[in-house]
């Protein structure tokens, strides 16, 4: 039951029909007697100042969750960044403080890793190419190298973007062993996509998909649909896949515990 004493959060994407979050994150809030509610908001790049001026204003916004394409922009817009969101330069959870302050913190990297894990994946010696170097793909890179997979290669459609990533995970972890490179599968053993392409039909491949070979994992962050195309020609070459659903489901108590952080009047 939504009350006036409800809390509101939300998520912002442009496009928002895709996102899995609601569900995911309501149903947390179910199970857990918090009375509040996350709502999805298409918010187009171009009206994101006078957006996040007006969830600003609202004293009953607790929060909201980021994801494509504004990971990095509105990490631009914060007030104060968490440890990851500051070394990775994106966030996808932002706690609104009492006085309307923004502070933002990226839990991709950390949940993704975690969803490989507990499906089974152990990313000791495995050498991983990763596809995209946004947002996600930055945060997803960090997490690789701290989890101790023995390579990362990131390939992205505009390479200065990789090798600024790439960079930036060197400094902040000179032992790992990271490079920008191409998109060719051959050499790695996990195939990450953490490009936005496959949330549309008609979306072009990440990569080569006749370059995939038998023993290689490939993995999506898209979670909307779940089988993305990319998914399904990995399985028809006789490759293990792992869905984008891992990574959320494991992301959400980390992301409700910074939301509600400072917020108990939520919690019954």
């Amino acid at each position: 039951m939504i009350t006036g004493n409800t809390r509101l959060y939300a998520i912002l994407a442009d496009p928002v029909a895709q996102v899995r979050t609601p569900q995911v994150i309501n149903a947390w809030f179910r199970e857990h007697q918090v009375d509040a509610v996350l709502v999805p908001m298409h918010v187009p790049a171009g009206d994101l100042d006078a957006v996040l001026d007006a969830l600003r204003r609202m004293r009953n916004l607790g929060g909201f969750i980021v994801t494509v394409p504004h990971k990095t922009a509105i990490a631009e817009r914060c007030d104060e960044l968490g440890p990851a969101g500051q070394a990775i330069g994106s966030v996808n959870t932002v706690r609104r403080t009492a006085d309307g302050r923004l502070v933002g913190e990226m839990f991709d990297g950390a949940g993704f890793v975690s969803g490989l894990q507990t499906q089974g994946h152990d990313l000791a010696h495995k050498r991983v190419l990763l596809l995209g170097a946004g947002g996600a793909g930055s945060a997803i890179a960090f997490a690789l190298a701290q989890a101790g997979a023995a390579s990362v290669t990131v390939a992205n459609r505009t390479p200065a973007r990789a090798h600024a990533l790439v960079e930036r995970v060197r400094k902040a972890l000179p032992q790992a062993t990271i490079e920008a490179g191409a998109p060719e599968p051959e050499g790695h053993d996990i195939i990450v996509n953490a490009t936005s392409l496959g949330m549309r039909a008609e979306d072009a491949l990440p990569l080569d998909v006749e370059r995939l070979a038998p023993d290689m994992l490939v993995a999506e962050i898209i979670m909307k649909p779940e089988q993305t195309r990319l998914l399904d020609e990995a399985q028809r070459r006789g490759c293990p896949i792992h869905h984008g659903r891992h990574m959320l489901d494991r992301q959400v108590a980390l992301m409700t515990q910074f939301l509600l952080q400072g917020q108990p009047e939520a919690v019954n």
